[in-house]
């Protein structure tokens, strides 16, 4: 079986999610400040790229957004 994430960047996967709950509703389900003051995807990379328990808490909600 292949990894679903095989492909897909953290931005598109920041972006997706943000499209989908938006910055308000990220930051309810991931509880990370750059998500809930000034928010910016360029910032929250940053914070992901630095950050792995973020950054697999991110990869975790988009995998059960996708169903994979």
């Amino acid at each position: 079986m292949t990894d679903p994430l095989h492909g897909v960047t953290l931005a598109a996967m920041l972006t997706a999610l943000v499209e989908q709950y938006g910055w308000d509703g990220l930051a309810q389900r991931i509880d990370v400040r750059c998500f809930k003051t000034d928010p910016s995807i360029k910032s929250s990379l940053t914070f992901l790229r630095r950050t792995p328990w973020a950054r697999e808490q991110l990869e975790a909600l988009y995998r059960a957004r996708t169903g994979a």
